[in-house]
């Protein structure tokens, strides 16, 4: 059976309506906001860090944007979405856990990163997404030496 690669956890991502209204609460709690980013499949995603290496990501749709976070907010309200988790080898990963009878659906390629995910329909009812960082990922990204968790991609 093929051996799940390194992994570790990337960061907890928390479905909100309002980024702005959500992150004075993560400041109160000592977060640092690395980054902020668009996606043009109608959401904003903004992620802190919190020490050495603990992240989390707030993900709220765009106003006037139909999508998944649209339909998640409408049906659960905001809290946790989904963990991610950071493999070295995407195709190891995807292998190892189909081994074990666990379905992976939704890979997909973007610049900088792959990323697949295990359903939440599974014994934990967590929504896990897996990615790969790409060698480019940080090419055009300026957060401040927290791009990734101990600074560095497990690949890397």
């Amino acid at each position: 059976m093929p051996e799940m690669p390194a992994t570790r956890v990337d960061h907890v991502g928390i479905a909100v309506e309002s980024i702005a209204d959500a992150e004075p609460l993560l400041f109160a709690l000592g977060c640092e906001k690395a980054y902020e980013e668009h996606s043009d499949r109608g959401f904003t995603w903004a992620t802190y860090v919190l020490g050495e290496a603990s992240r989390l990501e707030l993900i709220a749709p765009d106003p006037d944007t139909e999508s998944f976070l649209t339909a998640f907010l409408a049906e659960s309200g905001p809290g946790l979405h989904h963990v991610t988790l950071e493999v070295a080898d995407m195709d190891a990963a995807v292998a190892a856990l189909e081994s074990e009878g666990v379905t992976v659906v939704d890979r997909a390629e973007f610049d900088g990163w792959a990323e697949a995910f295990v359903s939440p329909k599974n014994p934990t009812g967590a929504l896990f997404q897996l990615m790969e960082y790409h060698d480019d990922y940080a090419d055009g990204r300026d957060a401040g030496g927290h791009l990734f968790v101990g600074d560095e991609p497990l690949g890397g």
